[in-house]
């Protein structure tokens, strides 16, 4: 794996649907670390990952990160159904500019699944897929928004050993989670960086 070189967010600002929702975020984020986002349902945290991922743009603040060193990967799994496991697989690591997919195959568990199409598999599954696809994007940071949705206990687990296999190896990650991943991680409540709702000067602005 690459050698990861820290990603610094500064003063950071971002909004969803035009609106404001944090500001002043700064952290910093190196290689061989997990580090979680937490927050109550809907302040901001999966704006906070669009906006890092560039899927958005930033109100104000800055992002340092080295070049396509970063995989995002949301609630979306991003399969194509009429593929099979392997043939996803190998298709996203053609994008990447990789080969091996064994190894997703197996932290995974789905080298029994592999001929099957994804259209055929159950919603647990194609969220294991999906996530199986960080493996083969040879990218060391990654930024992940809930990845445990769908997935059962022992799931939940092999998602964890990857991701601490990721770290071990020098990789990063943001995840934004409410639950315990079984890696030790820091912590970035974004609570205090809720941003202040903007007052109304005027009665005209009001109506404007």
């Amino acid at each position: 794996m690459r050698r990861v070189m820290e990603m610094v967010v500064e003063n950071l600002a971002c909004a969803r649907g035009g609106v404001p929702v944090l500001e002043g975020v700064s952290f910093g984020l190196r290689g061989g670390q997990a580090l979680m986002l937490r927050g109550p349902n809907g302040i901001g945290k999966t704006t906070l990952l669009r906006t890092l991922a560039g899927l958005q743009p930033a109100l104000e603040g800055r992002i340092s990160v080295p070049p396509e060193a970063m995989a995002y990967a949301a609630h979306a799994d991003g399969l194509k159904a009429t593929l099979s496991v392997a043939e996803n697989l190998a298709f996203w690591a053609r994008i990447f500019g990789q080969r091996d997919v064994d190894t997703a195959l197996t932290d995974f568990n789905l080298g029994d699944l592999a001929q099957r199409q994804a259209q055929n598999l159950s919603a647990g599954q194609k969220r294991r897929l999906g996530l199986a696809r960080l493996l083969v994007t040879g990218r060391p940071i990654w930024v992940l928004d809930e990845p445990t949705v769908s997935l059962d206990v022992a799931s939940v687990a092999l998602f964890g050993q990857a991701v601490q296999r990721h770290l071990e190896g020098g990789g990063a990650a943001l995840i934004a989670t409410h639950i315990d991943l079984g890696f030790e991680a820091d912590e970035l409540d974004v609570t205090p960086f809720r941003a202040v709702p903007r007052e109304i000067d005027s009665f005209d602005e009001a109506f404007a």
